[in-house]
């Protein structure tokens, strides 16, 4: 696998595409309609993982402190369907974790979590820290993780 970290200024055309279709294809496909660009890529690093034939298998993005939360925070972490049951999605979000505390040492993460996957997430050391509430009709979860 490659994994590869990009400011979105240096995505260009063809990465840019990628993630956005990879993002549909589970985000607006599997789960149903909403508006994924939400104006939080301009300030993000994004995080693009290719198999040996270069097609994007997993992805996610950093948003820099102050842009969502006064924290970093990650989001839209996805695997593709074929890369699902890999572990590639454990190795993901440590590599997103990794990334904050190497940019921002002595801050926490906050992320907006699918309900479903609290435990998950709870394995990185994220804890709930609000009340569930809906977002683009999913179950979503405000969730902490306190500064390493």
């Amino acid at each position: 696998m490659n994994w590869t970290w990009l400011r979105f200024p240096d995505l260009g055309v063809d990465n840019l595409y990628d993630a956005l279709a990879l993002r549909s294809r589970v985000f607006v496909i599997e789960q149903g309609p909403y508006l994924d660009p939400d104006g939080l890529d301009r300030a993000s690093w994004h995080l693009l993982v290719r198999d040996g034939e270069g097609v994007l298998q997993a992805y996610l993005r950093v948003v820099d402190p102050g842009a969502k939360f006064a924290e970093p925070a990650l989001g839209r972490v996805i695997t593709s369907p074929e890369a699902r049951g890999t572990g590639l999605g454990r190795r993901l979000v440590a590599e997103g974790v990794a990334r904050c505390v190497q940019l921002w040492p002595g801050q926490g993460i906050r992320i907006s979590a699918q309900a479903h996957l609290e435990r998950f997430y709870g394995e990185f050391g994220f804890e709930r820290v609000d009340v569930p509430y809906l977002e683009d009709d999913i179950l979503h979860l405000e969730m902490w993780r306190k500064p390493q």
